[in-house]
């Protein structure tokens, strides 16, 4: 069951990666109005960069697709954040989310759930081979006395 945003903000770009310091970027500022500290939010924009780098590097191999971004700000001070694209999908979810797997070439570090997973509360992975990958994190945020002012 979806839970009710309190705030939400939608957003799709070309998956070039000029854009991912874009979404990176855009996140922050939308998750600035939640008062996280500073360390929650350079954790919610690595992650967010990881997500981003994963579908512009991955999803879309030999062509320029698009990559969707969704934040949502959700009851109990938790930020959710989906990168979803319509590329090639990923075969085998479990394996790609083991530390130092890649199919990106000796250039990438294949650390890229980890890391989302070891900076966000959840990480839910969902693909579809040949239908593309959809990507949520959420982040729990300690309250602060002027949160959401």
């Amino acid at each position: 069951m979806k839970t009710k945003a309190q705030n939400e903000v939608l957003m799709e770009f070309p998956s070039r990666s000029s854009n991912e310091g874009f979404a990176r970027a855009a996140v922050a500022c939308f998750a600035a109005q939640m008062d996280p500290t500073m360390n929650e939010l350079e954790d919610i924009k690595t992650a967010v960069s990881e997500a981003v780098t994963n579908a512009i590097v991955h999803a879309y191999p030999d062509a320029i697709g698009k990559v969707m971004v969704k934040a949502r700000i959700c009851p109990g001070n938790v930020l959710e954040v989906t990168v979803k694209d319509h590329g090639c999908g990923i075969p085998d979810v479990d394996k790609a989310r083991e530390p130092m797997f890649t199919t990106g070439g000796e250039e990438r570090s294949g650390m890229g759930f980890t890391i989302m997973e070891s900076f966000m509360d959840r990480l839910q992975v969902r693909s579809v081979p040949g239908r593309g990958t959809s990507v949520t994190m959420k982040k729990k945020l300690a309250p602060r006395a002027n949160a959401g002012r």
